[in-house]
């Protein structure tokens, strides 16, 4: 019997020929991050060891990213220890301000995570690394201190669940769609501590930044990581990026998986995840006419330039409707920079939105975005947990970028044919 694909990455990383599911191994990690959440965390665990170096500082960066510009004192005292440690142990890599970015995305944009390599990153949705055909997992704190004095980790071999998505998508259906029409059949924890391999006819058409929000929502399934095998479209994406050779790693024909689901997609509808679990999904034309307050466009899952794009399509000589507060956040500097070129950004303002600098601070209620009690926030974010961008009294729900754009002319969740 063969090797799945998450199987033969770990082996690799093990230095062994064959890993078999529920194994535990010692693996050697190729990238890993950290922010200005988790991070002060792990730097100061080093610091209490007396950690005077890093395994490779080539292996390790950090992104100022939730609550930055600072928005306090204390963030601002925050992150310049940050970027006193980054320079101490040699880490050129620290992201902020004119650079700044949100990490699951630059790991990505600046190929820093690699087809057939590990990435285990200080971020529930390190994840979206599963998206060029990496083993990609979120660690916390203490995972990541000890991953940075010794550039290896202890991880148990998941067993592979195998989606399959056949048929065409529907015009105004996406990724963000798909992923959430998976975790709403299946639930959130549906692929408990397994791994997500998303293939099929429906995924090879997708734009690569379309992809990247099914691995980057596979957590809110309970996996352990999401993958996509790369194909010549990944391969196209990544070779310009990379920042050190890579080898391509293929699952076997002979694979054995824990499941298999065939879903037939070609009638989908875009997907609305309504309060307050990403599984509690109904299709858009089945949820009526709810009006909201806040429409958010960014987050590690969709502020890439396809999802900028498609806000701007349907905002462009459009107005947002009254006391509807629109925020577009682009995912990194990269993709603000193009929005500018593209005069995506003045579309935006002419509409009555707010175009920010990169920050995932909204997807979490910690800045640029924060909901008071009874709002209702139409995200384009993963999570819409009780409480996630604010208050615990406001409700949030999951969309995708055109029909988050839609609803905020409309005032209320709509889809683009409605205009």
């Amino acid at each position: 019997m063969g090797m799945t694909l998450t199987e033969k990455i770990l082996a690799g990383r093990a230095d062994r020929d064959r890993v078999r599911p529920m194994e535990t191994l010692s693996v050697r990690v190729d990238q890993t991050y950290a922010d200005d959440l988790g991070g002060p965390i792990t730097f100061q665990i080093l610091e209490e060891h007396g950690v005077r170096r890093i395994f490779d500082p080539d292996r390790f960066f950090v992104s100022a990213m939730v609550n930055a510009p600072s928005k306090s004192i204390e963030v601002a005292n925050t992150i310049g220890k940050m970027r006193e440690f980054c320079e101490r142990m040699g880490v050129e890599r620290f992201y902020e301000g004119g650079n700044a970015g949100i990490h699951n995305c630059l790991a990505v944009e600046e190929g820093l995570v690699l087809p057939g390599e590990l990435l285990a990153g200080g971020n529930s949705h390190a994840c979206t690394g599963g998206g060029v055909g990496a083993f990609a997992t979120g660690m916390g704190s203490t995972d990541i201190a000890a991953i940075l004095i010794t550039g290896r980790t202890w991880l148990r071999v998941p067993e592979t669940i195998r989606y399959i998505y056949k048929g065409e998508l529907p015009r105004w259906v996406t990724g963000k769609d798909l992923i959430l029409f998976t975790i709403g059949k299946f639930g959130v924890d549906g692929a408990q501590g397994k791994a997500m391999e998303f293939a099929g006819e429906a995924i090879a058409r997708l734009p690569m930044e379309e992809r990247f929000a099914l691995p980057n929502m596979a957590v809110e399934a309970g996996a352990a990581n999401g993958i996509i095998e790369p194909d010549e479209k990944t391969l196209e994406y990544v070779r310009p990026r990379a920042r050190r050779p890579f080898t391509p790693v293929y699952g076997d024909p002979d694979a054995d998986y824990a499941a298999l689901h065939e879903l037939d997609v070609s009638g989908l509808e875009p997907v609305v995840a309504m309060p307050h679990l990403p599984s509690n999904t109904k299709f858009l034309s089945e949820v009526g006419g709810v009006a909201v307050d806040q429409v958010y466009i960014g987050s590690c899952t969709n502020g890439w330039m396809t999802d900028m794009r498609a806000a701007a399509e349907i905002l462009k000589g459009r107005k947002v409707a009254k006391r509807v507060r629109l925020i577009v956040i682009p995912s990194t500097t990269q993709i603000y920079r193009q929005c500018l070129r593209e005069g995506i950004a003045e579309i935006i303002l002419d509409a009555g939105g707010i175009f920010s600098p990169p920050t995932c601070g909204p997807c979490i209620g910690a800045h640029m975005g924060v909901l008071a009690d009874g709002m209702r926030s139409v995200s384009t974010s993963n999570r819409n947990f009780v409480g996630r961008q604010g208050s615990a009294k406001a409700e949030i729900y999951l969309v995708n970028p055109s029909v988050a754009a839609a609803t905020a002319v409309l005032g209320r969740l709509g889809s683009p044919d409605e205009l």
